[in-house]
């Protein structure tokens, strides 16, 4: 047995709706926390600069884009000078729906909706962290994973009416339905993803990954005249299932994808077309690399180069940490395309580390380490990076760029 199963086999069950919350009230409200310190930080800083925090939160680069198409809906396109095609087809429909469903049903506008919508979407990512990490490690463990998730540097964009919050929240739940067995949830819950983000093709790879393995079990206990499941094999109905979650898992994404195409013209592949009027791609990583490589032709330059070297570094180093500590192949499968994606896209540089944010399953190690210490000794580094995490967050949004 592999010691998800150990853990999975010595519990009886999952504690209910009720239960399940008073179980990760602790880490909620300590997320709650530190991105209330974060928003302040935003809100003292963007007034020291006469700027507006809400605005930077709700009305300023994508979240534009996404209020454009809950107003407008779908057809919007810049044309910049050097010919490149900025259409908002390229931004996938779920959070505009829910704008929109959000504008609809109350006083408040498509912005304010888009605020609300990742205001409460960040609270249940934080959950599904929780559920997940608890599962595979334990409640302190779950609780330190998303403490660490809220403190990153870039955790600001949790708060702010982009789609990563929605994205996470509607990924943790899936892994945590796979990892529990519940394949129709995962597979609606994977639909979904693939509806607010391309790369929800991660969440449907992990669902159709777990599904298959135990499949490969089910097949092994027909080969025992023994098995786990008595002489008949498997139940169907577990079966049946399981092949349901894997066909709903890839419709969200299959589903806007198809139309993206039939709506301009170019048949499966015209939503890479509308990727490439943004210079978005899979490149392999060879964009990335070579804007590393600028950064080494001049000095201070050269340090923002070492910085990156050792980011991705860092990012490989806890990949591979997390496969020696055996986490779950949905897991593992799931982190490592959000971050190949994330790194090997030609797209803007400046947002590579907000792509990464969905990819929480690299902090279950340092999670598991933390959940080791002390709370004495654990507490003063989580407060001390919380507030080095809120400042660079003001300072980060109250630059010149797109997040």
């Amino acid at each position: 047995m592999t010691d998800l199963e150990t853990r999975t086999a010595g519990r009886p069950g999952a504690p209910g709706p009720p239960g399940a919350l008073r179980r990760a009230a602790p880490a909620l409200l300590g997320y709650a926390a530190v991105r209330a310190l974060g928003l302040l930080a935003l809100v003292l800083w963007s007034a020291a600069r006469d700027k507006s925090a809400y605005t930077l939160l709700t009305a300023r680069w994508d979240s534009l884009w996404y209020t454009r198409v809950a107003e407008l809906g779908y057809g919007y396109e810049v044309r910049l000078p050097n010919g490149d095609v900025h259409s908002n087809l390229a931004f996938f429909p779920l959070l505009p729906w829910l704008e929109r469903l959000g504008a609809a049903a109350s006083p408040l506008s498509y912005a304010d909706a888009g605020f609300v919508v990742s205001l409460l979407a960040s609270l249940a990512a934080a959950w599904g962290i929780f559920a997940v990490a608890d599962h595979v490690y334990g409640r302190r463990a779950g609780g330190c994973a998303v403490l660490l998730w809220a403190v990153l540097p870039v955790g600001v964009v949790q708060s702010m009416a982009y789609s990563e919050s929605l994205f996470t929240a509607l990924a943790a739940w899936s892994l945590y339905a796979v990892l529990t067995g519940r394949w129709v949830t995962a597979g609606i819950l994977a639909s979904l993803a693939g509806l607010t983000r391309p790369v929800g093709l991660a969440v449907t790879a992990a669902v159709w990954v777990a599904a298959v393995v135990a499949f490969g079990r089910d097949r092994n206990g027909r080969d025992e005249p023994d098995g786990p499941d008595g002489p008949d094999g498997p139940d169907v109905r577990d079966r049946a299932r399981r092949v349901l979650g894997m066909l709903l898992a890839p419709l969200g994404a299959a589903g806007y994808v198809l139309w993206v195409g039939h709506r301009t013209g170019k048949g499966p592949l015209g939503y890479l077309d509308v990727q490439a009027g943004w210079r978005n791609g899979f490149d392999g990583g060879a964009a990335f690399a070579r804007f590393v490589a600028t950064k080494f032709t001049s000095f201070p330059a050269a340090l923002a180069g070492i910085g990156l070297v050792a980011g991705v570094a860092l990012l490989v180093w806890l990949y591979v940490v997390c496969v020696r500590q055996r986490q779950p192949l949905p897991l593992l499968v799931y982190t490592g395309i959000v971050t190949v994606l994330a790194l090997c896209a030609s797209s803007y540089f400046g947002s590579k580390p907000r792509l990464l944010l969905p990819a929480f399953p690299l902090l279950l190690p340092l999670a598991l380490g933390l959940a080791r210490l002390r709370t004495s000794r654990s507490a003063p580094v989580v407060c001390a990076v919380a507030a080095a995490s809120a400042v660079y967050g003001a300072f980060w949004l109250n630059g010149s760029g797109p997040p």
